[in-house]
């Protein structure tokens, strides 16, 4: 067997496959929001680049998470959606699984972390979704979804490492590189479990092999930096970060490969600088993001990421931000 056919044996025994993410588009017209490109000339002389937004934050439920939560649950069986389906997550995947149950009339159980953002908390139980809450100091909640889901015979959808939930995600880089037209050098994306990354690479690759792809951590949960470095497998667990979408312990075993395979970096960003950038876009772009969203563009604000005379994606995952924590508590908005 030749290289050439190596590499496509490689890729055939990959999990997700560009025509996966195409059809997950088919299966999110009219569901999910195209979301705006945003553009700013601040931004553009602060970096010497032509730099573009893709903002997630004005998804459905606040987040890219709703694209791949929608398309998992429109392709279960007639008999799995009236059994029902469980997640577990700290809020934007609960969201966007309570949101597609109702709209699919799925019934939807989230197992959710005591300290999730309120706002998340809120908002879940809001589309109707009933919600079991744990200690995460205490309870590995992988396990408990999984008893659950045995005693009520429920679908396990996990948030990121899930073939059609990478999927889904993909579709917010293919949709990104169709709305700017032309060619992008370099695309950002935040990283938490790597779904968002995965699928976004992928699509990338398959639309633009040339283009640059590097995923964004937090320094305080750089388990998915450690592990692209390695080649092996890190784990961080319950890590202390601002960015509570990035407190995933480790990439899965399907967004592990993926990230590997399509990726070309990966670098982390300090908690200072996503307070810094989180400020930065309120301000200047007049846009809520919550921390975890900001990753991407910190990387690029705080010279972590140089990229002079190169057209720019960012993808903004997210914009769940709880307010009230920021105001007057020391944590930002100085």
């Amino acid at each position: 067997m030749n290289k050439s056919d190596l590499k496509i044996a490689k890729e055939n025994i990959l999990p997700v496959k560009y025509s996966q993410i195409e059809a997950a588009a088919e299966n999110l017209k009219n569901q999910a929001h195209i979301t705006p490109i945003m553009t700013s000339r601040t931004v553009n002389e602060l970096t010497n680049a032509e730099v573009f937004f893709k903002c997630e934050n004005l998804q459905r439920t606040g987040s890219f998470k709703f694209r791949g939560a929608y398309n998992a649950l429109c392709q279960l069986s007639a008999k799995q959606k009236q059994q029902g389906v469980i997640t577990y997550s700290s809020g934007n995947h609960a969201q966007a699984i309570a949101l597609a149950g109702k709209l699919l009339d799925i019934p939807t159980t989230i197992v959710m972390p005591r300290n999730a953002p309120e706002v998340k908390l809120a908002a879940t139980r809001g589309y109707g979704a009933e919600i079991i809450l744990y200690e995460p100091t205490e309870t590995i909640r992988e396990e408990l979804a999984i008893q659950i889901a045995q005693e009520k015979d429920l679908v396990i959808i996990p948030p990121y490492d899930h073939s059609d939930i990478i999927a889904g995600q993909g579709t917010a880089a293919k949709e990104l590189i169709e709305q700017v037209g032309g060619d992008l050098d370099l695309l950002l994306v935040c990283c938490g479990g790597g779904g968002l990354l995965s699928g976004s690479a992928i699509a990338t690759k398959a639309r633009l092999p040339n283009c640059q792809v590097i995923g964004v951590e937090p320094e305080q949960a750089d388990d998915a930096t450690k592990s692209f470095y390695s080649k092996t497998l890190h784990t961080v667990h319950n890590p202390d970060t601002i960015a509570d979408g990035a407190r995933t312990p480790s990439l899965g075993k399907l967004t592990f490969p993926l990230v590997l395979r399509y990726v070309d970096e990966m670098v982390t960003v300090s908690e200072d600088g996503i307070l810094r950038t989180l400020h930065f876009l309120l301000s200047r772009l007049k846009i809520v993001v919550e921390p975890t969203g900001t990753l991407a563009t910190a990387a690029l604000l705080e010279n972590i990421v140089t990229a002079p005379n190169k057209r720019v994606g960012v993808i903004i995952s997210g914009g769940n931000l709880d307010i009230g924590d920021y105001l007057g508590t020391g944590k930002g908005f100085k």
